[in-house]
């Protein structure tokens, strides 16, 4: 019987390695279809997973209701799946380089648990060859079997957008590669199982691989530029978004728009490319001048923001600023590689006091890797009020709710143009 077979029947099952923001809601989704082994190291989350809750809160309680799963830590329960989906973080190091580390420990947990029969696909996004290159051949050295003969494997990266509620995995068509025609169509069947709109069956594992990387390369080359016109339409005293308002008139403009680019998909994949492409000998050009554009953008504000308070004839030193938002997005927990800390770490420079306040993020969190204590509401008035993160709670708020906050010549500072033309007592600047 075949692989997808045995999974519909539940003679077979599908463990899923890191239950983070892509790996919990798929692990979900196949739980009440399948029984599934959800494996993470993180304690404390599987703790919360069993409990029905979701550490990320991404996920409604209802979603852990009769669901075939099994939280675990250990590499006994997760020997019993028979088909392996990888889905750990693949981030980059201080230098923007690859940091492989999460992926290739979690390759070794599958390596050692590997079966002859079993398959497994990785979600993680990594530059096109990293699963042929660096993943299987550890899986090989560490099973004693042979990719291709005694187990198979793909790719099919992930499509979680956090904070998403039309996009989700669901409805959203997914990409699915294998190692040989046998292989692409069992995985194409085992998703989907979960994927209502079906999947797409990429020609190769590289092929997938790719198209995930130049998905999000795509987003932050234009996100870019909208930037790098910010900064000029700034020095022309006109605003970004009204222009784009403009522009958008046309049939064929594309929308998108300014602001902090960070997280772990835009911010962080293009460096995967840009390496992958130096290991080539090409040097990026449009690629890494994007990167360095919205990488360089919390600064810029920063420095706005303080040349805006001087030019009000207020003392720069032991200003006081209020900053509204510390997640990587809007409406949602995930702090990692959040751009709103390059903005607070500019106006420490200044020697400028710094309350952050944020509904979403878990204090602790914010704590332990920005060593920043959250505050749990503005404190007093402040000479700018820095919204820099578009939750939809910040969106409802108007005027009136800034008013108290602010000193004499107080500026609102609204890096993604959510009161435009909606403010007129108070000084108002937007990228």
């Amino acid at each position: 019987m075949k692989i997808s077979e045995e999974i519909k029947s539940k003679n077979a099952k599908i463990g899923v390695i890191g239950l983070g923001y892509v790996g919990l809601p798929l692990a979900m989704e196949f739980a009440h279809k399948a029984s599934v082994v959800g494996f993470d190291i993180n304690e404390d989350n599987l703790a919360m997973m069993r409990a029905g809750k979701d550490p990320c809160r991404e996920l409604d309680d209802e979603v852990f209701v009769n669901a075939d799963i099994l939280f675990t830590s250990s590499l006994e329960d997760l020997r019993e799946a028979n088909f392996y989906i990888v889905a750990v973080p693949t981030p980059i190091d201080e230098h923007n380089m690859p940091d492989l580390k999460p992926l290739l420990s979690a390759t070794e947990s599958v390596g050692r648990c590997l079966k002859p029969g079993d398959y497994v696909v990785y979600e993680s996004t990594v530059y096109p060859g990293c699963t042929e290159e660096d993943c299987v051949p550890l899986l090989e050295k560490l099973s004693g079997l042979k990719a291709g003969v005694d187990f198979k494997f793909g790719y099919s990266p992930e499509r979680i957008n956090p904070g998403e509620k039309v996009h989700t995995l669901p409805n959203t068509k997914k990409i699915v590669s294998g190692c040989d025609a046998e292989a692409l169509e069992q995985v194409a069947a085992v998703y989907e199982m979960v994927v209502n709109p079906g999947v797409f069956r990429a020609q190769s594992v590289k092929v997938a691989e790719a198209a995930k990387i130049i998905e999000n390369t795509q987003r932050d080359v234009n996100i870019a530029l909208m930037n790098e016109l910010s900064i000029i339409f700034g020095r022309m005293g006109i605003n970004t978004y009204d222009v784009l308002a403009a522009a958008g008139t046309k049939w064929n403009f594309l929308p998108f728009y300014p602001g902090l680019v960070g997280g772990h998909c835009i911010g962080v994949d293009p460096y995967y490319l840009v390496y992958k492409a130096a290991e080539l000998k090409y040097h990026t050009q449009l690629i890494s001048a994007g990167r360095f554009v919205n990488d360089s953008m919390g600064g810029y504000i920063g420095k706005k923001v303080v040349k805006q308070i001087l030019s009000y004839g207020k003392p720069i030193l032991n200003a006081r600023i209020l900053v509204m938002g510390m997640t990587f997005k809007e409406n949602v927990a995930d702090i990692r590689n959040s751009k709103v800390i390059d903005i607070i770490n500019e106006f420490k420079d200044y020697g400028v006091t710094v309350d952050v306040v944020d509904p979403y993020a878990d204090p602790k969190q914010v704590e332990k890797f920005y060593h920043i204590k959250l505050s749990e509401q503005p404190q007093g008035q402040y000479d700018a009020i820095v919204v820099a993160v578009a939750h939809e709670v910040y969106g409802k708020l108007t005027e009136d709710y800034f008013l108290p906050y602010s000193s004499a010549d107080g500026i609102l500072v609204d890096v993604k143009g959510l009161y435009r033309n909606k403010i007129h007592k108070l000084h108002y600047w937007s990228l």
